[in-house]
């Protein structure tokens, strides 16, 4: 450890939309930093970030790069965080990893600080953040799981182009100007970069998020269907996913069912205890017409709640409106969340 309980920070994937905001709210929050060490890509290697009045040049990302890092956040793709979280945890390092490389491992806890903070305790040097669409999402369930039981779940998303990068967000800037100028839309990017197909976002909604599965649910669908269970220990819980991207730029929203396991509850039960849950806001107001928006969410750190309603057929039933930044609790703020309680509790 650096001195004065500070901690020595590698980023990995700094440059990149997620990466950026994690320096950013390092900075803002006045996290206890010793050195940063910034990485990336030979290809974004060289550039200058500003930290804390500092000017710093982002590095290539190389197993030598995590000697003396005593937390390595990384956000960089899979196939960075499967090369190099070995080499950090090797030098020392643990490794809070923002990709799916981790996440069902059986061996890595996957977190939620709000919901499920104690499994970091058993962590082997690597520690899982879950998929954005998913934290906001048992950020929501997991007051209403211990009041009242869960026995289902169903959700379906709204999701922002940010979470496919800031490539995808510039393709929804050129394919918004070209409709505008009444030209042809040019598709190179979403849904799925490496997929055959490309449709315009622009003016449109694409009922796929990353790559269809032998089942028929695309990888989105089935990150939020297993690491919902993980996180909330329920391995048996019936749930059920259709992800879909909308064409704004920030904050995804969900509307998501559940069936409870207690009956005779009423809409102000479920209020009550998303009132008293940690990093959620209620926002639920019909009279007022007050509810979360993607853009109200924006820059926000918490998970934000509206449109509590009891199904009209269904006793156990209830439907619920949940929005949050993806960039920010979906992934840079959960990340150093668990880095704060990593060094907090002595658990590094």
């Amino acid at each position: 450890m650096a001195e004065n309980n500070q901690a020595n920070i590698a980023v990995v994937g700094a440059t990149g939309a997620v990466g950026e905001k994690i320096v950013n709210i390092l900075e803002d929050k006045d996290f206890p930093v010793g050195e940063l060490k910034l990485l990336s890509s030979k290809r974004s290697a060289g550039k200058k970030v500003m930290f804390n009045n500092q000017e710093l040049t982002v590095e290539e990302a190389e197993p030598e790069s995590f000697n003396n890092i005593d937390v390595a956040l990384f956000s960089a793709g899979g196939s960075v965080s499967k090369k190099l979280a070995p080499e950090a945890v090797k030098r020392g390092a643990v490794v809070v990893d923002n990709t799916s490389a981790y996440r069902m491992d059986e061996n890595v806890p996957l977190v939620v600080p709000e919901v499920n903070a104690s499994d970091l305790q058993s962590h082997n040097g690597i520690i899982a953040n879950p998929n954005c669409s998913t934290i906001q999402m048992v950020a929501a369930l997991k007051p209403i799981k211990e009041a009242f039981g869960l026995e289902r779940v169903i959700v379906s998303t709204y999701q922002a182009v940010s979470g496919a990068g800031n490539e995808a967000n510039d393709e929804l800037e050129n394919q918004t100007r070209q409709y505008l100028n009444n030209e042809e839309m040019t598709a190179e990017l979403l849904p799925v970069k490496g997929d055959e197909k490309h449709y315009p976002i622009a003016f449109n909604a694409l009922p796929q998020i990353d790559v269809f599965q032998e089942n028929g649910y695309t990888f989105e669908e089935m990150k939020m269907i297993n690491e919902s269970k993980k996180i909330l220990h329920a391995h048996n819980l019936p749930v059920a996913a259709t992800c879909v991207r909308l064409p704004f730029f920030t904050s995804h929203a969900e509307s998501v069912y559940v069936d409870v396991e207690k009956g005779g509850l009423n809409v102000e039960d479920i209020w009550n205890v998303l009132r008293e849950a940690d990093g959620v806001t209620l926002q639920d107001d019909p009279s007022t017409q007050t509810y979360p928006t993607p853009l109200s969410a924006t820059n926000k750190e918490d998970v934000f709640v509206g449109r509590v309603r009891k199904d009209l057929d269904h006793d156990k039933g209830f439907h619920l409106w949940v929005v949050s930044d993806n960039l920010i609790k979906g992934a840079a703020w959960n990340t150093i969340q668990i880095a704060e309680h990593l060094i907090e509790n002595k658990w590094l």
